[in-house]
């Protein structure tokens, strides 16, 4: 949460986190910037309704409040207003209690904001199982961006190969074999859609025996 402190604010943005970085003083740093952020309320919050704005609960919302926190070290920290909306996912049935210092979008899109967060997770998740990085050769900043560019122009290649050869088989099959056939003169179509040739073992090998049993 302390690396809220060197965040560089950008007025009128918006800044999407998870419950984890629920510190209402440095939250407040985001009022004071005017900068909006929307942000996973804790269980145990303490709060005081001060208005409660109608929602259709067809979309997945339950509740559009504004609220004051009442927690005394809490609204020392943050003494302004904050905005409390919970919804619940018709498709999945997750239920969300979002904080914000917004009162600009209407409930729905800040729940979508939020839910919007997710594919950055998911993005992560899918560089760690599907680009080819096994270590990072430098530790700048610039050389681990340089390595994740490199890693996923190699996988959009792979995939614009795999469209145009019309090939069924995913990017990381078609990796493995062109690392096989890398310096083999062998039609990439021909590589990837042909089965490899496997020679039997001969009854007789030509070859001594290490051992003879």
């Amino acid at each position: 949460v302390s690396g809220l402190d060197h965040l560089p604010l950008e007025p009128g943005a918006y800044y999407v986190m998870d419950r984890g970085y629920v510190d209402f003083a440095r939250l407040h740093r985001f009022e004071r910037a005017k900068a909006f952020f929307v942000i996973r309320a804790r269980k145990d919050l303490d709060f005081r309704v001060v208005a409660s704005q109608p929602v259709d609960k067809t979309t997945g919302l339950r509740c559009d409040q504004t609220i004051t926190l009442g927690g005394v070290k809490s609204a020392q920290a943050y003494p302004d207003r904050l905005r409390r909306v919970r919804y619940t996912a018709p498709d999945t049935g997750q239920r969300l209690v979002l904080l914000t210092n917004c009162f600009l979008l209407d409930a729905i899109t800040l729940t979508r904001l939020y839910r919007a967060r997710w594919q950055v997770e998911l993005f992560f998740k899918w560089i760690k199982q599907h680009l080819r990085i096994k270590a990072f050769y430098g530790t700048s900043a610039n050389a681990v961006r340089t390595q994740i560019w490199i890693a996923v122009c190699v996988y959009v290649l792979v995939a614009i190969l795999a469209k145009e050869q019309t090939v069924a088989r995913n990017p990381s099959e078609i990796l493995h074999i062109l690392g096989i056939v890398l310096f083999e003169k062998v039609p990439v179509h021909q590589a990837l859609t042909a089965e490899r040739e496997i020679v039997p073992e001969s009854g007789d090998p030509n070859q001594l025996l290490l051992f003879d049993f």
